[in-house]
């Protein structure tokens, strides 16, 4: 099945994952910036990000510059407890939000507590939003990837 939660391509510190676009798009200067900033302000993640194939995707087809904004706002998103940065949707589904040159994108996610101390943000798949409105089908597909990754957990 395309898509498949248990198609897993980077697992771990988000960071990881987004020095592999960086590097390969060379835009290591947006990363730098962050860094920077989460340095000087003592900031320490809250979570950890993991992307199904579905997001990877989404990710890889979008233009470097945005790519490389979207990866900002994860980060900073996961520092810094902000609903322009991360919006809970619904119960159980959440929405990384970039807008970038007019364009909103959006990447959908859920929390997945691996134990006690460690939460885990898997994102499912990306859009771009052409409306106000979320599309719901999207928030169903995300739930129905959620259930796909819990079932394999």
């Amino acid at each position: 099945m395309r898509g498949s939660p248990s198609r897993i391509l980077w697992e771990g510190l988000f960071y990881n994952a987004e020095c592999f676009f960086l590097k390969k798009m060379n835009l290591f200067p947006i990363q730098e910036i962050f860094n920077t900033f989460v340095m000087e302000k003592e900031l320490i993640p809250a979570f950890t990000v993991v992307f199904l194939e579905d997001a990877v995707r989404f990710l890889e087809n979008m233009e470097p510059k945005a790519r490389a904004r979207v990866y900002y706002n994860i980060r900073k998103a996961q520092c810094i407890n902000d609903p322009e940065l991360f919006k809970k949707l619904n119960e159980h589904i959440w929405e990384f939000r970039t807008l970038y040159q007019g364009k909103a994108y959006r990447l959908f996610a859920f929390r997945h507590r691996q134990d006690a101390t460690e939460t885990v943000v898997v994102t499912t798949h990306g859009i771009l939003k052409k409306t106000q409105r979320t599309p719901p089908k999207e928030i169903r597909k995300a739930e129905e990837m959620r259930k796909q990754y819990l079932k394999i957990r």
